[in-house]
């Protein structure tokens, strides 16, 4: 269901209901006076009572999104803005979470009703595998959003140049919940790198950040769409490597699961990286909860499309979140309001990415 959202707490049950005023009517022996006055504050009463009924007809909408160093928030920011600004009745509000594994739990126990993350998380969450075997969560696609980057940063001069070095060190492999640590996990299991083998860490993206600047760590791993002003800023201060996938590791990783794809980071995204680095990429999407009206999530999904040009002034990685490739790209299955404006505006929907029962 869809809960509702006050401007002083963060979450509040929509079961309140709205209290007639007291009205100050007199007796019917009292003067003229005494009778428009009272009339006057029927009719206030009467204007607030509307307010009122107006103010809690509002809905209020809460977007999970991830740390405040990574694009998530950010984005879902400019989520919140759009929806505010351009779908009647609604008011969005984006809230600083771990991440994508958190932001499934949250839709699916109903606490916030739209979350950014990862399609791996996105798939196996769905289809209750991997961290939710047997647990299938109540969730489905709204929009795809853009590819997400795997990087696995290191300082120079910190001796590790390749992912099969990273055995013996101190690695950050993504904060509790996030997307960046569910993929750290099942890319160093495909690779065959246990986590004994690390002294593993998890630490936010900014956390990276300042354990590198103070070589509390030796490697962090962000996965997340370039650039991220966390990565940007260590770079201005300090020389940093983003360690490369060879080949086989692509392959290994591709083949084992194939929501992931390889990728080439492009050069000069970040200071001091010269070069295209080979590695990884995951596309994301904005979930909802299921039993969203579909009304509203048409409306949502209309105006995320058609002022797209909004969410580009935010990241450059906006330019990804179209019509198409939602339908291509789409990891489960779409809501009905979003299946509604795709038909609406000519695309055919594959029979995979209907939910069952519509």
């Amino acid at each position: 269901m869809i809960r509702s959202f006050d401007q002083q707490s963060e979450i509040r049950n929509p079961q309140s209901e709205i209290r007639n005023p007291k009205s100050a009517i007199g007796n019917p022996q009292s003067s003229i006076v005494n009778r428009q006055s009272a009339l006057a504050l029927v009719i206030a009463a009467v204007a607030l009572l509307n307010l009122s009924c107006s103010d809690k007809q509002r809905t209020y909408i809460s977007i999970g999104t991830g740390g405040t160093g990574g694009v998530y928030y950010s984005y879902g920011g400019g989520l919140a803005n759009l929806w505010s600004q351009h779908v009647p009745g609604v008011r969005a509000v984006a809230e600083v979470t771990g991440g994508s594994v958190e932001n499934v739990k949250l839709a699916h126990k109903g606490d916030t009703v739209i979350g950014e993350i990862m399609s791996d998380v996105a798939y196996q969450a769905y289809h209750g595998q991997g961290q939710f075997e047997n647990t299938p969560q109540d969730i489905l696609g709204l929009a795809v959003m853009y590819p997400n980057v795997y990087q696995v940063v290191t300082l120079k001069g910190s001796g590790v140049d390749s992912l099969e070095r990273l055995k013996g060190h101190t690695v950050s492999i993504g904060s509790p919940g996030s997307g960046t640590a569910f993929m750290s996990e099942l890319v160093l299991e495909a690779l065959g790198t246990s986590q004994d083998s690390l002294n593993v860490r998890r630490l936010s993206f900014v956390e990276n950040a300042n354990a590198l600047r103070d070589h509390s760590i030796d490697v962090g791993v962000w996965c997340v769409a370039p650039p991220t002003s966390s990565i940007m800023d260590l770079a201005t201060t300090h020389g940093i490597r983003v360690i490369p996938f060879t080949l086989d590791e692509q392959k290994k990783v591709t083949e084992r699961y194939t929501f992931y794809s390889a990728y080439d980071l492009p050069a000069d995204v970040y200071r001091g990286v010269d070069s295209p680095v080979p590695t990884l990429s995951v596309w994301n999407v904005i979930i909802c909860q299921a039993d969203l009206p579909e009304d509203l999530v048409y409306k949502l999904t209309k105006v995320l499309f058609e002022h797209n040009d909004d969410m580009r002034t935010i990241h450059p990685f906006a330019r990804f979140t179209t019509p198409e490739n939602t339908v291509e790209r789409a990891p489960i299955p779409l809501h009905p309001g979003t299946i509604k404006y795709l038909k609406e505006i000519g695309l055919t929907i594959p029979d995979g990415l209907v939910p069952k029962g519509t």
